[in-house]
């Protein structure tokens, strides 16, 4: 008989080494890579002989389609971020830091789904029943009929699920828990989360039951284990949030049924999570309107417009290298804006630090920030207070255009709608909105930007003042 050949896997990665080193090729991390064995939950060895195939059905790509049916909780956050509520058969992923509210967002979903009569389970793998109920007591959810079950052996979880009545919906908490009998390793390692993970996928997909796993995140903010866990799933959500801030997004990355730049917004309070329904009035809250350096960003999440303060300061340096500190942005993109402003608008950076900071511990991944990015900046290295009422969005090409972007109208209706009567956008834009009530200032270059700001002090003043 042949001998079986021995791997050796990446426990943070999943990639598959021929046999064992300190740190990984994949991913550089150190003493991640453990001993695996590649026949082990296959159901045979080597001498086994393969089972012979069936014959499938195949069909043409015309055909009715039928939407996707799902199950909406009624948390209107969590029915946005997911595409319009939980869709049956489907598996879904949620990923996030420590804390950060998985746990508690899901025992509210599963409440509100179970005062629906949908027939509710709870798995926990980290917490006794007992740790389970208290926090349902302090969310309000102890008066659910929520079925509750602490365990982690897949096959004992899958025996559960198939007695009485099929559930509508069931939570893992987590994925990092299970184990299996028929793999050979320890929880939590990339086999054992792999086979976990196929065996509730396969049970969603044969009872149609909506499955979510929850996953923990590495120091990196991926979710721990095999990246193939992502593809395995019909939709992965990440949990984002400061500690220092009371406000958490749901951000969805991958999503088969629906779109994949949703966000939904919460505010963490001491009876769980509260739904943002304006998170531009959150992200605003606190914003000083006289400050030097803040702009006031319209950007997109998905189909959702929202209104974020960027904030800059810009100093001399007492260092031969300047610091370049950046929180919520790419780095990479503000040292292209910096090298725009120098190149093409005079404006000399190399011997200042530059601090830039989105408020409220928002993160900004859209091209379309660059003009309120570039616009603080020069705000602050004049000294020049910009309009309080005043928004900006377009993005910023190496020659110094300033290209358009789209959902210009959602942009203005959404400042329009939160008092802002004036906007900074490309000369280019289309899209309009005709019955708008503000003054648009529509604007081909960066250049163009920078000498109304510094130029002239009322340029991109309300009427008002400017008297």
């Amino acid at each position: 008989m042949a001998k079986a050949r021995t791997q050796f896997v990446c426990q943070n990665c999943g990639t598959i080494h021929t046999r064992w080193a300190g740190k990984c090729e994949g991913c550089g991390e150190w003493n991640t890579i453990i001993e695996d064995d590649p026949t082990a939950g296959i159901g045979g060895g080597p001498s086994r002989a393969p089972k012979k195939g069936r014959p499938v059905a195949l069909t043409t790509l015309s055909g009715e389609i039928e939407d996707a049916p799902r199950i909406q909780t009624g948390i209107s956050e969590l029915d946005r971020a997911t595409g319009g509520g939980f869709v049956r058969g489907s598996a879904l992923l949620i990923g996030g830091d420590p804390g950060i509210g998985k746990s508690t967002v899901l025992m509210q979903a599963a409440a509100a789904l179970a005062r629906q009569k949908h027939r509710v389970i709870y798995v926990s793998g980290e917490e006794a029943v007992a740790q389970v109920r208290l926090r349902a007591q302090r969310l309000g959810a102890a008066d659910s009929d929520v079925l509750l079950a602490a365990e982690t052996n897949v096959e004992d979880i899958l025996a559960t699920l198939a007695e009485g009545k099929r559930p509508d919906l069931v939570i893992i908490d987590s994925i990092q828990t299970l184990w299996s009998d028929i793999v050979d390793s320890a929880p939590g390692t990339v086999t054992q989360v792999r086979t976990g993970v196929q065996a509730m996928i396969r049970f969603a997909k044969q009872t149609g039951t909506a499955v979510v796993l929850v996953g923990h995140v590495t120091k990196e903010g991926q979710i721990a284990g095999p990246r193939v866990v992502e593809h395995m799933v019909d939709a992965v959500l990440y949990f984002e949030g400061d500690r220092g801030h009371h406000y958490r997004i749901l951000r969805t990355v991958k999503n088969r049924f629906g779109p994949t730049d949703e966000i939904g917004v919460f505010e963490m309070s001491d009876k769980g999570l509260r739904e943002v329904a304006n998170p531009s009035e959150l992200f605003l809250g606190e914003r000083n309107e006289k400050s030097p350096g803040a702009a006031v960003f319209a950007g997109m999440e998905g189909t959702r417009p929202i209104l974020v303060e960027v904030q800059a300061l810009v100093a001399p340096t007492s260092l031969g290298t300047p610091r370049r500190a950046i929180v919520g942005w790419d780095s990479a993109r503000l040292s292209m804006i910096l090298a725009v402003l120098e190149a093409h608008c005079g404006v000399r950076l190399g011997q200042h630090d530059v601090y830039l900071n989105i408020a409220g511990g928002y993160r900004i991944s859209e091209p379309a920030a660059d003009l309120a990015v570039a616009s603080a900046l020069v705000s602050s290295l004049a000294g020049l207070a910009l309009p309080a009422d005043c928004v900006y969005f377009g993005e910023v090409s190496l020659s110094g255009a300033i290209r358009p972007v789209a959902h210009t109208a959602q942009r203005l209706k959404e400042a329009e709608k939160l008092g802002f009567s004036q906007a900074v956008l490309p000369a280019a834009s289309t899209e309009l909105p005709k019955n708008g009530n503000g003054r648009w200032s529509e604007l081909e270059s960066l250049p163009d930007l920078v000498a109304r700001i510094a130029g002239s002090r009322n340029a991109l003043r309300p009427a008002e003042d400017a008297d």
